[in-house]
């Protein structure tokens, strides 16, 4: 697996991470941990040295699952998790928003590293902007944890332009995590140019769009009712119709190039900037060797020309969020 390095300060990890949320939320019922820990160290065999996961993901469940699995392998391996909701660190309660006061970012540093197993939390993403916390606080409790030593890099979630440029003033931003596929290109825009001034890296999540660039969805596609895609106005049947659209020209490229739409999708992500690590998720190994075959798969600048410009003529439909999730963001 080739590597790259997220931001300046020397973070390297393989080209392609591995996201652990569907393992234990957010598609379904949670599977079975033994089969996630074994497929999770599989992905290690193959090369992946990035693990994403955070404490929202069950709530703890998750962390508990990727401590466990990356325990016998911890030194050969970087690992990301996420403060900043309201959820009860005894309990694991979840309330309405956010939480990102000083005090509790650094609870949630320690639960996190006993959770996970670790002395040092490789990369600590803030998941959502806290509107009611000023960013430079934050940022300078993370601060702090770096000294200490129970944090090694700084990152932000779904964080608007001018609130990375604040945060990275007081503690430098080695990562950045939002949505980006040929399903969402809105960072396109303003945060990669940002990004690439400041030598801050990018994780994307969702690089497959939620699944629907694999060409395994399509209108009639029914998801577990406790999927989080049943309620995404992307995903509704007659905005999935539309959007196959999509699908289409992503299996055209597919079939020329001897690769699977999402080999393709992944691919193109790759294609964007060196400094872009895409952490697709599964429970699947089958998926997880295709995945990951992205890394070989090159896309020529024709090829790259061609999918922008047939993808500029189509409209898609549909937010990519509920619109209550979407107010947490701060984009």
């Amino acid at each position: 697996m080739q590597k790259r390095t997220l931001g300046t300060n020397g973070l390297e990890v393989s080209a392609i991470g591995l996201g652990c949320m569907s393992m234990t939320a957010g598609y379904g019922p949670p599977a079975d941990k033994a089969a996630m820990i074994h497929l999770i160290r599989a992905a290690h065999d193959l090369g992946v040295t990035h693990f994403d996961t955070a404490e929202a993901y069950g709530p703890f469940a998750n962390e508990e699952l990727v401590g466990e699995a990356l325990q016998p392998i911890r030194t050969h391996v970087t690992i990301a998790t996420k403060f900043g909701f309201d959820i009860d660190l005894e309990t694991g309660k979840r309330g309405p928003g956010t939480n990102s006061r000083p005090d509790h970012v650094k609870a949630v540093a320690e639960a996190s590293l006993r959770r996970l197993r670790v002395d040092s939390i490789d990369l600590f993403y803030q998941h959502r902007v806290d509107p009611a916390v000023p960013i430079e606080d934050v940022a300078g409790a993370v601060k702090e944890l770096i000294a200490e030593g129970k944090v090694k890099h700084f990152g932000l979630s779904e964080a608007a332009v001018g609130t990375i440029r604040r945060a990275h003033a007081v503690q430098p931003v080695t990562a950045v995590q939002s949505e980006y596929s040929l399903f969402h290109r809105e960072p396109e825009s303003e945060l990669l140019p940002a990004l690439a001034e400041l030598g801050i890296g990018f994780v994307p999540f969702s690089p497959l769009g939620a699944g629907f660039l694999t060409g395994k969805i399509d209108e009639n596609t029914q998801f577990d009712p406790t999927d989080f895609r049943n309620i995404v106005p992307r995903f509704t049947p007659e905005a999935r119709k539309t959007n196959m659209a999509l699908v289409h020209l992503v299996k055209a490229v597919a079939e020329r190039k001897a690769a699977t739409p999402a080999q393709i999708a992944l691919a193109w992500l790759l294609a964007q900037r060196p400094w872009i690590v895409p952490i697709p998720g599964t429970t699947k190994l089958h998926r997880l060797q295709e995945n990951l075959g992205a890394a070989t798969v090159a896309l020529t600048p024709a090829d790259l020309r061609e999918i922008d410009d047939a993808a500029s003529s189509l409209k898609l439909e549909g937010a990519r969020l509920p619109e209550a999730v979407l107010k947490m963001t701060n984009l």
